[in-house]
């Protein structure tokens, strides 16, 4: 019976490796979704404030394709 006891201990000690492992990854998994959040979050914001922007200040310094020839011309 002991040989029984010796193999249930093994499998609980590879179950606890293989959860301690998971809950890592996903806290990694977990602040990286954060992170990304935060990113797009600002990313959201800044598209906000570029639609905003007043059209004159958009236009200046900007480059439309159709305003100029092509070279072969």
């Amino acid at each position: 019976m002991s040989t029984l006891n010796a193999r249930t201990d093994e499998r609980l000690t590879q179950l606890e490796i293989k959860i301690s492992y998971t809950e890592d990854l996903l806290d990694t998994l977990n602040a990286l979704v954060a992170n990304q959040q935060d990113q797009i979050d600002l990313l959201l914001r800044e598209v906000a404030r570029l639609r905003q922007q007043d059209p004159a200040q958009g236009a200046v310094g900007q480059h439309v394709p159709g305003d100029e020839l092509p070279p072969h011309y």
